[in-house]
């Protein structure tokens, strides 16, 4: 995240949030979906290697390593110009590929355009989960209505849910193209409590992302769980913080 808008969402955040006290009476659990029970790393990385082997990638690049590790920085990169509305979803898929070959000195756009295709058709049939995914839904949908938040594409995300066999654990799918805007604007998590039938006080969210997830809900003031699965370090002033999933089954 860029330095300037990372010092304009925390100060706001410290001028106008308290840490909250957890449990409450909740009905409602919002969750993330990519990093957050999908695991997207591990996922990714099984098509990638797919990709520079059935693409013969190692005729121009010497390790299968260094191509997913330059695709990854340019995907992170943007999807961040994504969520700030400065490219739109086509171009993110074209150019993620495009960038990393020509990091290589590979200058092919149609080779990049199939990279990207075989990347979108083949991703979102992946299954790993986070750990203790499937065990915390199960428990977790036995006393609250779960849901899912998610800015990722909706046609992926419908695949990649019933895919992993998920899709039956969630009552709403918000999808931020869909509401017109993406976490953390405050419209996705408005929207999502409207089409739960739920309320703030009555609902939590979880995710991965600090930004996205747990600066959105708490733009409109709504708990949260951050999920810091990788355990990084930081000062972000969250309510309350997890890096299993697990624990959420002590917590709620």
């Amino acid at each position: 995240m860029p330095k300037n808008i990372f010092s304009s969402w925390k100060s706001e955040v410290g001028r106008n949030l308290k840490p909250q006290i957890l449990p409450k009476p909740y009905q409602h659990i919002f969750f993330d979906l990519d990093r957050t029970l999908w695991h997207f790393e591990e996922n990714s990385k099984k098509v990638l290697l797919d990709i520079f082997n059935d693409f013969e990638l190692s005729k121009h690049i010497e390790f299968e390593d260094d191509f997913i590790q330059q695709y990854y920085i340019f995907n992170d990169l943007l999807w961040e110009r994504y969520r700030e509305n400065k490219i739109e979803k086509d171009e993110l898929r074209s150019e993620r590929f495009n960038l990393t070959l020509k990091h290589f000195k590979v200058i092919n756009s149609k080779l990049a355009d199939e990279i990207g295709n075989y990347y979108v058709e083949h991703s979102p049939l992946q299954t790993i989960l986070l750990p203790y995914t499937i065990e915390v839904l199960t428990y977790l949908s036995t006393k609250y209505k779960l849901h899912i938040i998610t800015n990722g594409f909706e046609e992926i995300q419908h695949i990649k849910l019933r895919t992993c066999k998920i899709d039956h654990f969630f009552n709403q799918l918000i999808f931020s193209e869909k509401v017109g805007v993406k976490k953390p604007h405050p419209l996705i998590f408005k929207k999502a409590i409207k089409n739960a039938g739920a309320t703030i006080k009555n609902s939590i969210m979880i995710g991965d992302d600090y930004y996205a997830d747990i600066y959105g809900a708490q733009r409109v003031k709504m708990d949260s769980i951050y999920f810091n699965f990788r355990q990084i370090e930081h000062n972000y002033p969250v309510e309350k913080e997890i890096s299993c999933l697990s624990e959420l089954m002590e917590l709620l």
